[in-house]
């Protein structure tokens, strides 16, 4: 199944059937840098651990599982009243009602620029409209979706939080913000936090420590001298391929690639 959401970032491109065959055996599923979601709807674990720091997000993966009937009918409703002067007005808004934040949360994604995620310092979404139209998707299913996602526990929480759960018999797939050692070079601020290299070293850390109690680990991270080097004790480093997408013009988007460290 596809994400129902774009994500900067997002491993879409990364879960082809010839990766998904390489990896471990795994009795439970645990990703703490969530996002669009991509592993854990092309895996569809029986039993996951999903969360993110993000609670806009969380909140939204929530209302799927717990209410897709009434996501639906909302998201139906922001299709038919789609327009510029709708997404601005939606953009500003703030509902008080848990479905219909969610709503709005995937509403904004559907019909932002590129549907990238970016808070200003006063913790405002503030991405300007883009050129997709389409809210409600044809064929989607979203009964199908909150079937996959009631297998999962789904927290708003730090990841060091989530990865603390991890045991033997478990697999991590870790997707961090990228950032490198020195002044963050590379980096894109998408929102008002930025994940530092402090949050670098603590995520190594606690992946030490899931190697140890036996968890078996994916990470993808930038690839990068001071990343590689962190990591270079820890697993087998390989270099992956793939396509930047958040350019606006074609002629920025360009075959780049990424660290991926097998644990």
């Amino acid at each position: 199944m596809q994400p129902f959401l774009k994500w900067a970032g997002g491993k879409r491109w990364l879960f082809t059937s010839s990766f998904i065959e390489k990896l471990p055996p795994f009795r439970r599923y645990i990703e703490p840098f969530l996002g669009g979601g991509a592993g854990f709807f092309a895996l569809q674990p029986n039993s996951a651990i999903i969360s993110d720091i993000n609670s806009d997000l969380i909140e939204l993966y929530r209302l799927l599982r717990d209410e897709p009937e009434a996501m639906g009918l909302a998201m139906s409703e922001h299709q038919e009243k789609h327009s510029k002067e709708y997404y601005y007005s939606m953009r500003a808004a703030l509902p008080s009602d848990p479905v219909g934040r969610a709503a709005r949360t995937l509403y904004l994604n559907r019909t932002c620029w590129n549907g990238l995620y970016r808070l200003n310092r006063k913790g405002e979404f503030n991405v300007p409209i883009g050129t997709k139209n389409s809210i409600v998707i044809p064929g989607e299913d979203f009964g199908a979706i909150s079937r996959i996602l009631q297998k999962a526990e789904i927290h708003a929480q730090d990841f060091e939080k989530t990865i603390e759960c991890a045991q033997e018999g478990d697999l991590l797939f870790v997707d961090p913000p990228y950032t490198v050692k020195h002044n963050i070079n590379g980096f894109v601020k998408y929102n008002e936090s930025i994940f530092s290299w402090s949050d670098q070293l603590r995520l190594r850390d606690a992946l030490d420590s899931a190697r140890r109690r036996g968890a078996s680990i994916i990470v993808t991270n930038a690839d990068h001298a001071s990343v590689k080097e962190l990591y270079s004790d820890l697993g087998a480093l390989s270099s992956v391929s793939r396509s930047s997408v958040i350019s606006g013009k074609s002629t920025g988007r360009a075959t780049i690639t990424e660290l991926m460290v097998v644990i």
